[in-house]
């Protein structure tokens, strides 16, 4: 063997993103728009003002941050918005992204999305290795869903949902738990979904951004939502985890698995791994925290990959221990951007 045959010597792994209280991140939730095509009355102002094109990052800018965090140990990229789909280009950015999929440098490439235009864009976020997608729905009534949504059409939805599953998608749906809309309907939203080989995640609503009404007119306990479900279904425990927040039981009636997502009611940030990159390039380590790390400054001061990596690295051991959320009449929101700002 001549010394051209030697196995090149691996790199040095990169030493694990660990914050200062000892928790690994190894999820990144990236954001690559403020802007969606609903306008869900618990997520958004109605008349919201977007972003000017030149704050918010370009495609190679977020391909480039995220692929840093994939170096420094991140297994698992979801990709949000506002609604992720609405964004000029972003099948190239799944694309991009990819690789890191092919390589093994990455456990999973998914995304968070309402589902208006996944009967466009299945197909190819399966062919380009995405194996599984959240999809937002509160409602399977048409007029109620127009009427949270601020016009949108329910028929879409399903349509995107048809088309993921047909192009082998996993598909779970995500419900935020609303006392006065859809509370007496969750039992048979769950059970459509596993009908479907759906699963099915139900989250509480959070204090983010100011909003319209008051948000404890419509705040619904989940503990009270299992509590129902538990007095006609059997839930019994698992120990499944998908990377996030929710806690998962089956419903033996059903078949199906269910998620409780509960940061009112249950405090899950003891085991918190994972952070937000917002489209404008400013990382939040914390959903409910106004901390914030602007890598965008970072990388258009032309910063080298290692610079970046670095100023990742500062953001990640100042997550806090835990969220500032709270649920009380009359109290401003817990941090002042909204989730559509920060990213699903």
């Amino acid at each position: 063997m001549t010394p051209y045959d030697a196995p090149l010597p691996q790199a040095p792994a990169a030493p694990a993103l660990i914050d200062g209280f000892g928790r690994q991140v190894t999820y990144l939730r990236v954001s690559v728009t403020d802007r969606c095509d609903l306008r869900c009355v618990y997520c958004m102002a109605e008349h919201m003002t977007f972003l000017p094109k030149r704050e918010v990052l370009t495609l190679e800018e977020l391909d480039r941050i995220a692929s840093a965090f994939v170096t420094l140990g991140v297994r698992k990229l979801r990709i949000t918005g506002g609604e992720p789909l609405v964004r000029k280009g972003v099948m190239g950015l799944f694309e991009n992204l990819s690789r890191h999929l092919r390589s093994g440098a990455l456990d999973e490439l998914t995304l968070t999305t309402n589902g208006t235009r996944l009967a466009e864009f299945a197909a190819d976020l399966a062919r380009l290795g995405v194996r599984r997608v959240n999809v937002s729905l509160d409602t399977l009534k048409p007029d109620l869903f127009r009427q949270l949504t601020r016009g949108g059409d329910l028929a879409k939805v399903i349509a995107g949902i048809d088309a993921a599953q047909g192009a082998g998608l996993s598909v779970k749906i995500n419900a935020v738990a609303l006392k006065d809309d859809n509370a007496a309907e969750l039992p048979d939203l769950i059970a459509w979904a596993h009908g479907r080989g759906l699963e099915a995640t139900l989250i509480e609503a959070m204090p983010l951004g100011e909003i319209e009404y008051d948000r404890t007119d419509q705040f619904l306990s989940l503990k009270a939502v299992r509590s129902h479900l538990e007095s006609f279904w059997t839930l019994t425990e698992t120990d499944h985890r998908t990377g996030g927040p929710a806690r998962y039981v089956r419903v033996e009636e059903t078949g199906g698995r269910l998620g409780f997502i509960t940061p009112l009611t249950h405090n899950f940030c003891e085991a918190c791994n994972r952070v937000r990159l917002t489209c404008t390039g400013t990382l939040h380590s914390c959903l409910g925290r106004d901390d914030a790390s602007d890598l965008r400054a970072v990388i258009r001061a032309g910063a080298d990959d290692a610079a970046l990596k670095n100023a990742i690295r500062r953001a990640v051991d100042a997550k806090p221990k835990g969220h500032d959320f709270q649920i009380a009449r009359a109290a401003a929101p817990a941090v002042s951007r909204h989730m559509s700002t920060t990213g699903g």
